[in-house]
């Protein structure tokens, strides 16, 4: 091994951590766990996959370096190895929708299509909450806001929207995020605004790329 140069050495490793990639269940698996740690059996219920077939795939993720685990009685949780795995999950969609014809499409009819308005960045985001010119909403479900959120974020998942619409302010511009930029949960929560009334948008990604920015992040309810 040491007669082979080190910089082969080195993407040799980081091969191994790009094949971990090579899988859309796995990366489906990754979204889940930048939102909270989870066991494998609810990663299995998220992904609609068999308890066995979610547990090989994590294995392969921890294999690769992009997932840690912990033994809590019989059940294993997993969660991201780092809070950088989202800027590098990111980083593969951005080249991809420059680059696969296949994947512009995609984005064009099922996400620009719900929503052609430009999505606040998260420098815009954190100037307009410091201002107090906003109110932002996170529409994922209440253990994952638990888990983490955007400090001052009120949750309110998608699928309670509409009773509580009351409840949220007519003056400020509303902003909503969920697990990442190919979540729909922030386009559906953002229609749903803007049909009652509301001025809304989404935010351009979601909460794991917040904390992997360095962003201020809270847990526990709101």
């Amino acid at each position: 091994m040491k007669n082979i140069p080190a910089k082969k050495r080195v993407f040799a490793c980081l091969a191994r951590m790009g094949k971990a990639l090579a899988s859309g269940n796995r990366l489906e698996l990754l979204e889940a766990l930048g939102q909270s740690e989870r066991s494998v059996e609810e990663l299995a219920g998220l992904a609609g996959l068999s308890v066995a077939n979610t547990s090989h795939h994590l294995q392969v993720l921890r294999e690769g370096g992009l997932v840690k685990s912990r033994r809590q009685g019989v059940h294993i949780f997993y969660s991201l190895s780092d809070d950088q795995v989202a800027v590098v999950l990111a980083g593969l969609g951005h080249v991809a929708e420059r680059h696969l014809d296949e994947m512009d499409r995609i984005i064009r009819e099922e996400f620009k299509s719900r929503d052609e308005l430009e999505p606040v960045s998260q420098k815009d985001l954190l100037r307009m909450a410091r201002s107090g010119e906003v109110t932002v909403i996170d529409v994922r479900p209440a253990e994952e806001y638990e888990a983490g959120h955007i400090p001052g974020a009120i949750n309110l998942p998608v699928g309670d929207l509409q009773r509580h619409l009351g409840k949220l302010p007519r003056n400020r511009e509303i902003v909503a995020y969920c697990r990442g930029a190919y979540c729909v949960l922030a386009f559906d929560a953002v229609r749903q605004l803007r049909a009652r009334g509301f001025r809304a948008r989404r935010l351009a990604d979601g909460l794991p790329e917040w904390k992997a920015g360095g962003r201020p992040v809270a847990t526990g309810r709101s």
